[in-house]
């Protein structure tokens, strides 16, 4: 265990512990980790995860609401018929990235989400299928060693690009899969480590 893990409010974390990181450190500790299970809470995450390409995680973390706004509060079934006007209205709101790509992405995203439903029962399902419906508890000693991609998520990055995905390189997916828990990848010393059912 090292000192960098050490947060101004004294809990250890893999990471949200400098001062002001305040969105982070939630994150961290409610989040990051958690198994998820909500198709709507699922889209919301891998748009998330698409839109901070290049990004500080921190950045699109404090986007959050204005995604939630801009996308129905990620109704898939909405998003999905959002019209090519709308998505580019968005282009000119501060709330998201207003990266065109990253933007018409999300419809397209949604779209792939709804027949994944109709194929496997709901997207959640198909997810967690990658893992036997059970998370990947990973027991790295500092966070400097974890991975930024797998195997595993080399191949759910392959499986979601051929079904029309867009912005789920195997990196963006190991994010992701992390983020929704089907990875537990809290370090040691972290206190979240022993908690992967927070």
């Amino acid at each position: 265990m090292t000192d960098d893990l050490m947060s101004p409010d004294g809990r250890r974390r893999c990471f949200g512990n400098r001062a002001g990181q305040v969105e982070l450190a939630h994150y961290h500790d409610t989040e990051w980790g958690v198994p998820v299970h909500d198709d709507r809470h699922l889209f919301e995450m891998l748009t998330l995860e698409g839109a901070q390409a290049g990004l500080n995680w921190e950045v699109v973390l404090r986007k959050r609401a204005g995604y939630r706004r801009a996308f129905h509060d990620f109704d898939i079934g909405r998003v999905a018929t959002m019209s090519d006007d709308e998505l580019e209205a968005l282009r000119d709101d501060p709330g998201i990235v207003r990266n065109r790509l990253k933007i018409f992405s999300t419809r397209s995203n949604a779209a792939a989400i709804l027949a994944i439903g109709r194929e496997a029962g709901s997207f959640a399902d198909y997810l967690w299928s990658f893992v036997d419906e059970s998370p990947v508890i990973n027991d790295f000693a500092v966070i400097g060693k974890v991975p930024a991609s797998t195997p595993l998520s080399d191949r759910l990055s392959r499986d979601l690009k051929a079904r029309g995905f867009k912005f789920v390189g195997t990196t963006i997916i190991y994010a992701f899969m992390q983020g929704i828990g089907m990875v537990n990848d809290h370090v040691a010393g972290c206190w979240c480590h022993d908690q992967p059912a927070r």
